[in-house]
C-alpha cells in the first residue's frame, strides 16, 4: 500500500513537471508572432511614408521679384547745370547745401536759396530743393519699379494736402521720366505770400521730387506763379535725366545695353530731409 502511494505520487509529479514544460514552450511562439506583427507595421508605415514623399524630391523654390532698372542715384547738387541753377535761384552761388543721408546710393537730397535785394524796393526770394529716392527690389516688399509707383502716388497725395496750402491745382507733366505731376499753391507766411510749385517724377525706381519756391518780400512783388511752374518743370526734367546718366555706365557693361539691375536689398522710404 505504502508503495503503491509512493509510486502515484512519483507519477502525479511527473505529470505536474510535464505540464511546466509544454506551457512555457506554448508561450514563445505567441511572443515571436506578436513581435512580427509590430515589424510588420512599422514596414507599412515606412513604405507609405516613401510613397508620399519620394526619395530625390526637392524643396519649394525660393520667391523671386524683378531686378531694379537703377542701382545708384547722381550727386544731388550736381542734378542741375549752372545755366539752371542761376535762372531759378540767381544769388545762390554755385553750391547747394547737400542733404543728410545715411545711403546716398538710396536717397540724397540738395537745397539752394536766393536773396536778390532790391533795397527800398524790397527782395525777391527764391527756394529751391531736390530729393532723390531710389527704391530697390525686395522679395518681401516687391519690385523696386512697383515700390516707386507706389511711394509717387502717395506723395502726390501728400503735396496736395500741405498744410497752410490755398488755391491748390495738380496737374499731370508729359516727358518728364515715365510720369510726373506739378502740383501749384499759395502760401501765406508772416514773410510774405509764398508761390509754391512741385513736381514729383518716377523714372524706373527712383521718385524725384522738386520743390520751388518764391516770394516778394518787404514790398516787392509777389512773383508769377506761372513763370515759376514752367522754370520748375525745365528743372524737374533735368533732375530726371541725371538719374538716367548716372545709370549710363552700368547699362554699358550689361549685354544687350540694358540697365545693370541692382542687386536685392531693402532701402528706406524716407526722403532725405533738407535742414
Amino acid at each position: 500500500m505504502q508503495r503503491r502511494a509512493q509510486r502515484a505520487e512519483q507519477r502525479h509529479q511527473r505529470a505536474s513537471r510535464l505540464t511546466r514544460v509544454l506551457v512555457g514552450a506554448a508561450a514563445v511562439p505567441v511572443m515571436l508572432i506578436a513581435a512580427g506583427c509590430s515589424s510588420d507595421s512599422g514596414s507599412d508605415a515606412d513604405a507609405k511614408q516613401a510613397s508620399e514623399s519620394p526619395a530625390g524630391a526637392s524643396a519649394s523654390p525660393s520667391p523671386t521679384v524683378q531686378a531694379a532698372a537703377y542701382a545708384k542715384l547722381p550727386e544731388p547738387c550736381k542734378v542741375l547745370s549752372t545755366k539752371t541753377l542761376e535762372e531759378l535761384v540767381p544769388e545762390a552761388g554755385k553750391s547747394g547745401k547737400e542733404a543728410n543721408s545715411d545711403d546716398v546710393s538710396t536717397r540724397a537730397g540738395c537745397s539752394w536759396d536766393s536773396l536778390d535785394n532790391n533795397g527800398v524796393d524790397g527782395s525777391q526770394f527764391r527756394w529751391l530743393n531736390v530729393s532723390l529716392l531710389r527704391f530697390e527690389s525686395d522679395v518681401t516688399r516687391g519690385a523696386g519699379e512697383q515700390r516707386a509707383q507706389e511711394y509717387y502716388e502717395k506723395q502726390v497725395t501728400d503735396v496736395q494736402s500741405a498744410e497752410g496750402a490755398k488755391n491748390t491745382k495738380a496737374e499731370q507733366v508729359t516727358g518728364t521720366g515715365d510720369q510726373a505731376t506739378a502740383v501749384r499753391y499759395d502760401l501765406k507766411k508772416k514773410e510774405g505770400a509764398f508761390k509754391q510749385q512741385t513736381i514729383v517724377a518716377r523714372v524706373e525706381n527712383v521718385v524725384v521730387t522738386l520743390d520751388y519756391n518764391g516770394a516778394g518780400l518787404a514790398g516787392d512783388e509777389t512773383p508769377d506763379a506761372d513763370d515759376l511752374m514752367k522754370a520748375a518743370k525745365k528743372a524737374a526734367k533735368e533732375a530726371v535725366t541725371a538719374v538716367t546718366k548716372a545709370n549710363e555706365t552700368d547699362a554699358s557693361a550689361t549685354p544687350g545695353g540694358t540697365n545693370s539691375p541692382s542687386k536685392s536689398a531693402t532701402s528706406s522710404e524716407t526722403p532725405a530731409k533738407n535742414s
